[in-house]
């Protein structure tokens, strides 16, 4: 199984980070805390976070395939690059346009520039990288080098041993 190294930026307040006891990102949690900021219906710029699409490598016989999913983001805006071993998606989700008369009561998505980097193993066949962005999500077919592609093996049987 190849080694895939995974670059991200960690997501805001994600339950996993809820579960474990952080003493720093309590205080700074406390050193934020408006008691009054629920009641208004404005959104607090500082919960926002950027954008980061979530991605999932999947390895198969022929290569490994990369999903990304970005609702919302529109083809011209994604720039998927290779340098090296080092596979980087970047881009950005645009935020609607909005009337300052228009109230909101929950904002949770996100916008903005996002980046992701991720190191390849060796095998990839970089000439035959594909990309391809349909219904919100990126997929991008990672090939290995046909050398490196598994291959079943005959075992032929030899002569008995006399002796």
């Amino acid at each position: 199984m190849a080694n895939i190294q995974v670059h991200r930026e960690p997501k805001l307040s994600t339950p996993s980070m809820l579960r474990e006891w952080e003493p720093l990102r309590m205080m700074r949690n406390l050193l934020q805390w408006e008691p009054f900021g629920e009641l208004m219906p404005s959104v607090n710029e500082r919960t926002l976070a950027e954008y980061m699409p979530d991605i999932e490598v999947e390895e198969t016989k022929s290569g490994f395939v990369l999903r990304a999913d970005m609702p919302g983001v529109k083809q011209s805006d994604i720039d998927v690059s290779l340098t090296g071993n080092r596979l980087k998606i970047s881009g950005k989700r645009e935020r609607e346009s909005k009337e300052h008369s228009d109230t909101f009561y929950v904002y949770e998505r996100s916008y903005g520039s996002f980046a992701r980097a991720l190191t390849l193993p060796a095998d990839v066949d970089a000439a035959k990288i594909r990309a391809e962005l349909r219904d919100g999500v990126l997929t991008i077919d990672l090939p290995k080098t046909t050398a490196m592609q598994s291959h079943k093996i005959d075992v032929k049987g030899a002569p008995p041993h006399k002796g």
